[in-house]
């Protein structure tokens, strides 16, 4: 288990649902705040952004390595720093937006890209770190935000198992007592059937750690499947609407859904109970109307048991239906009104 600003997130608690802004406030600080209202409004447990400017994290380049394959189904033929520059959110809009968070009593925090977005972060005072899945490979900032002491959440989009293991080993030798680690497909917007959910507890087994999902799959389906195998923890991408565009808006949530998510992935998780098979305590009174044999026509002693004077019938109370064909033809040994259970001692 771990705690972000006194909640604690684990197997044993409802999940913990972050809502990622990103770049879905369109350059404006007004449309972020609002966001980050409808967020709150939705009962999310967090608010996270993305500390970055397209300095750091490329350069102004129109060679073809740095450009986005034509073919991307929202980006393609843009290059990263334009992209960037669209995405990202102003260091000067942090502080307001954390305030409107805190002033609703959501938790906010961001993922760093580098040690100068950590030091920002620190100065803010977040009470926790997530690294994105491209930065996996940055040891160093893993490194970085881990010796802060805080909380740390680490995306795996793209990762594998080798690369996994040394993010989580260079966050725990660091400093980090506090790790998650979430099953990601780093695609925008991602496919169902490339979200493998299956491996959420091959992803807990290898690395010792709370688990959780970062979705970039539409709708609620992915993430309310994971819970069932095992994400403590749901991230998604959130927008005021989609059809404002956006660079993330194709694959984010809108207000309604989000706290969609928050009750459903709630209800899924208390859904999942214990591995026991059996009557629930919530059974018990229906047990009492099973079907079971029982006097259907006020009968005499002497009387021959027919289908016509016992059936099975609800409630419960007599002998099972199978017994049926074993007192059929037999004869009954006292008076019966309609409604009696039958009982072996009656035939």
């Amino acid at each position: 288990m771990i705690s972000i600003a006194g909640r604690p997130i684990g197997a044993g608690h409802p999940p913990y649902v972050v809502a990622e802004l990103s770049g879905n406030h369109n350059g404006s600080l007004e449309r972020a705040l609002a966001i980050v209202d409808a967020v709150a409004a939705a009962g999310a447990h967090a608010l996270k952004l993305q500390t970055y400017r397209p300095d750091t994290l490329t350069v102004d380049c129109d060679a073809p390595a740095f450009r986005i394959g034509e073919g991307h189904a929202l980006w393609g033929g843009e290059t990263l720093y334009r992209l960037f520059e669209r995405a990202h959110t102003p260091w000067e809009w942090h502080e307001p937006i954390f305030e409107r968070a805190r002033s609703h009593g959501l938790t906010a925090f961001s993922s760093p890209f580098d040690p100068t977005a950590v030091e920002l972060l620190e100065k803010l005072g977040v009470p926790a770190y997530k690294i994105a899945s491209s930065e996996i490979v940055d040891l160093p900032l893993i490194r970085l935000a881990a010796a802060t002491g805080k909380p740390l959440i680490i995306s795996t989009g793209m990762a594998s198992a080798a690369e996994i293991h040394e993010a989580v080993t260079a966050a725990r030798e660091a400093g980090c007592t506090q790790l998650a680690v979430l099953s990601c497909t780093a695609s925008y917007p991602a496919a169902p059937e490339e979200s493998n959910l299956r491996a959420l507890p091959l992803l807990a087994a290898l690395t010792g750690e709370v688990v959780g999902l970062s979705d970039h799959t539409p709708g609620l389906g992915a993430a309310l499947a994971g819970v069932a195998l095992g994400a403590c923890l749901i991230e998604k991408h959130v927008t005021a609407s989609r059809a404002d565009g956006g660079v993330d808006a194709a694959f984010s949530l809108e207000p309604d859904e989000l706290a969609a998510l928050v009750v459903e992935s709630e209800r899924a998780w208390r859904s999942l109970g214990d591995p026991v098979l059996g009557p629930r305590a919530s059974e018990r009174e229906g047990l009492r109307f099973r079907r079971s044999l029982h006097v259907v026509r006020d009968v005499r002693a002497g009387d021959q048991v027919t289908p016509e004077n016992v059936r099975s019938i609800r409630p419960a109370g007599g002998l099972p239906p199978e017994a049926a064909a074993h007192v059929m033809g037999r004869h009954f040994t006292r008076d019966a009104p309609l409604g009696t259970p039958l009982s072996w001692d009656l035939i």
